[in-house]
């Protein structure tokens, strides 16, 4: 499929014959069309490559009969060179539905993808250029996210039979090695419908998260007892070694990033309303509630949308360790917002987008010290299209206050 430029962002990012090549590379904003004007492509993923050029996963709206399994989101991946310019792409057939992750271990891109027909889990693997070798069966149906652990990775699967959360560490060749599962809650109908809506995209998109903290403790953001919960385990027994609870669907974490032992930099949700916290302690064993705990109450930001998806990272900016929070306004644009590791204190904020409306989808650091954000912009405010956007370490640098 042929990818081109807007027309307006030609004026803002084309190159041209006395642009600068360095430049150029260290800070550039994207979008990338499509022929098929009606088309829908949103990102879930991206990774540089050793070329300095930039492996994006995303979704793609199917064009299949309603109320059918090929509903689900197809798959789609996207490379582009060290000046974000298209490379090359590939609309993967419709048998292979709702990816997550896009992870690396040993040189290779890795990613999981849902059987359309039987909704069993698939391992991917790519190389830099985004080329496809033959997926492998893991077992476990909808898969709801990933994450890096050393060379393996950690997965969360929706068991809908069953009516679980199951989290699994697997390896690049497709191995579970451990696995454990925690029930949602039986005969819960509502939690039921909101998960498979989640998977349809048909309603709100739940915040699943998985990872590992600095102590060695496996955590995931799911469906347990009832309501969406923060949940630390050791994949050794079938009770939470620790649980964060929110409110059914309508309150819990956003985002969790380890910091240092039970220190973590979160963000949270509550029937809408958005708080910050770059700074916390959580607790890791026992019950403790996102929603009720004084401790978690929080910075609220009334500037980004309600129940708004949040990245964060940490970063090095002129040899100092800072948090950056990326969520969408409500005047929509994507909002990077800067806080001192160590302290929690707010150092600045930088919005990306114009004209269209942007959400995000990932941010990561680059090699030359800058941040790559990508994201979904809407053309004509109608049609999902792929945005990139690079940022420089000058630029960063500028938006500390």
């Amino acid at each position: 499929m042929n990818k081109y430029l807007l027309p307006l962002l030609l004026l803002f990012a084309a190159c041209s014959n006395d642009s600068d090549p360095i430049a150029d590379k260290s800070s550039f904003t994207k979008i990338y069309d499509s022929n098929k004007f009606s088309a829908s492509f949103y990102p879930i993923d991206v990774k540089q490559t050793p070329d300095g050029g930039f492996l994006i996963l995303g979704g793609r709206r199917l064009e299949t009969i309603p109320g059918s399994e090929d509903d689900f989101p197809g798959t789609y991946v996207m490379k582009t060179d060290e000046f974000g310019a298209f490379v090359s792409d590939n609309e993967i057939g419709t048998d292979l539905v709702n990816p997550v992750g896009l992870l690396e271990s040993n040189g290779k891109y890795y990613f999981f993808g849902m059987n359309a027909a039987n909704t069993q889990t698939n391992l991917v693997e790519m190389d830099a250029d985004g080329k496809m070798n033959t997926p492998i069966l893991i077992g476990n149906s909808y898969p709801s996210a990933a994450a890096q652990d050393g060379v393996n990775f950690i997965l969360l699967n929706y068991d809908h039979g069953n009516k679980q959360s199951v989290l699994s560490i697997v390896t690049p060749a497709g191995q579970v090695s451990k696995t454990q599962s925690f029930s949602i809650g039986a005969g819960n109908d509502h939690i039921d419908d909101v998960i498979i809506s989640h998977f349809l995209r048909t309603g709100k998109q739940i915040p699943f998260f998985v990872g590992k903290t600095t102590s060695g403790q496996y955590y995931f953001n799911g469906f347990y007892d009832y309501t969406l919960s923060l949940i630390f385990t050791d994949l050794n027994a079938d009770d939470p070694q620790g649980e964060v609870h929110g409110y059914s669907d309508d309150g819990g974490l956003s985002m969790v990033l380890p910091v240092a032992g039970n220190q973590f930099a979160i963000s949270r949700f509550n029937f809408g309303d958005n708080y910050v916290l770059p700074n916390t302690t959580l607790k890791t064993s026992g019950l403790s509630s996102s929603v009720n705990d004084d401790n978690l109450k929080g910075y609220s930001i009334p500037e980004i949308v309600p129940n708004a998806p949040v990245k964060i990272i940490n970063t090095t900016i002129a040899a100092k360790e800072y948090l950056i929070y990326a969520t969408n306004t409500r005047s929509r644009q994507i909002a990077l917002l800067l806080y001192d590791k160590a302290t929690g204190e707010f150092k600045g904020s930088h919005y990306l987008g114009f004209s269209n409306p942007f959400e995000v989808a990932s941010v990561i650091n680059t090699a030359d010290g800058g941040l790559a954000v990508c994201g979904t912009t809407y053309v004509a405010g109608r049609f999902p299209r792929i945005c990139l956007f690079k940022l420089s370490s000058e630029q960063l640098s500028k938006i500390i206050k």
